[in-house]
């Protein structure tokens, strides 16, 4: 397979419900680590380290749950802040108090300030769960010696070129929240995370010891591929929002998830991309109303879809001539044009004048 290095915007969500103050990317203009770097850049000025202890009251803000209670992606409980809240006692099973979860161990980094208290990667989780993952690499679980009540699994690793080794795999719908937060450390940290390798075995095995791809192989296409299963939600995003108005920073990859494909694009296994990503649109902007997609394989349904999340268009199994689609009578406008193909999907902008 040729590898494609055209990012995906994924989701319209993601572009509907990102709220990044305006001009905080505008130096972000690179591809590759270059991006990476002028990330890193802009996350990290201004950043403000408010200490561990301050992790407490944030999440009565940051991860609340439509019905006020905690909202621990390790666990499926209905724990109440303050309450619940772990004060060194108790914790012997699941749903009895919460703690405060680094997600990225801070065995990996020993300790150390600012990661050690930066909320992007600390999040309220079960302590009863969060011992069982220990420091635990993240992995795909063959056999589970653990199970915790959202689905989330221990046991041996059975990614594809990894290590044997006991990993700790979170529920599916929160994958790619946790690949999101992985992204955003080796940006954030990359002028020292090179250093964290020989800190922990199970952060050996996820990261290869340098600064600008981070992650080993099976990691890294691990992660790609979490990112791209689970897509940032309307969760995440308002986390991302509440988090930069504590700390005045962002996660960059909850605003905008095609820069992963632009950093590490280029370092991921061919078997990782999404094939339907080399699909081409024109013309772009269209002036006769009309839309042609150029694609060799089959395209399962075709979604246009306005600014305001409508679909304005839905065809499931269109027909193509000359292995080129059409869409037609298209109203004067911006659209986002969602194409799926085998379980993988592709969104294009495209203006109508």
């Amino acid at each position: 397979m040729k590898k494609n290095y055209t990012f995906l915007l994924l989701l319209v969500s993601v572009v509907l419900f990102a709220q990044a103050p305006a001009n905080y990317y505008n130096n972000a203009t690179g591809t590759g680590y270059t991006l990476k770097t002028q990330l890193k850049t802009i996350i990290s000025t201004g950043a403000i380290d408010k200490g561990y202890a301050a992790l407490w009251n944030l999440y009565y803000t940051s991860d609340v749950r439509a019905d006020g209670k905690v909202w621990d992606m390790y666990s499926d409980c209905n724990m109440t802040f303050g309450t619940d809240q772990d004060t060194g006692s108790s914790g012997t099973s699941q749903c009895q108090k919460y703690n405060r979860e680094h997600s990225f161990p801070k065995s990996w980094f020993n300790d150390a300030a600012p990661m050690v208290s930066d909320a992007y990667h600390i999040l309220p989780a079960d302590k009863y769960v969060n011992g069982v993952r220990g420091n635990f690499a993240y992995g795909i679980v063959g056999t589970a010696n653990f199970t915790s009540f959202n689905g989330s699994k221990r046991g041996n690793n059975i990614a594809p070129g990894a290590p044997s080794a006991i990993v700790f795999e979170p529920a599916d719908e929160f994958k790619g929240d946790f690949a999101r937060i992985y992204f955003y450390m080796a940006t954030r940290y990359q002028d020292v995370v090179a250093n964290w390798t020989g800190n922990d075995s199970d952060g050996d095995s996820m990261l290869d010891g340098t600064s600008n791809k981070v992650f080993s192989q099976w990691t890294l296409d691990m992660l790609y591929q979490w990112h791209i299963a689970d897509p940032v939600s309307v969760k995440e995003t308002n986390r991302n929002n509440v988090v930069y108005n504590y700390q005045n920073n962002r996660n960059p990859f909850v605003d905008h998830p095609e820069y992963v494909a632009i950093i590490w694009g280029a370092s991921l296994s061919t078997t990782q991309f999404n094939t339907i990503a080399a699909v081409t649109v024109y013309p772009n902007p269209s002036n006769d109303h009309r839309i042609n997609i150029s694609y060799e394989d089959t395209i399962d349904e075709i979604q246009l879809i306005n600014v305001n999340g409508q679909i304005m268009q839905q065809i499931t199994k269109p027909a193509s001539s000359n292995s080129t689609y059409t869409i037609e009578n298209i109203p004067t406008g911006f659209y986002f044009l969602r194409l799926s193909n085998g379980g993988q999907s592709v969104v294009k902008k495209v203006i109508v004048n």
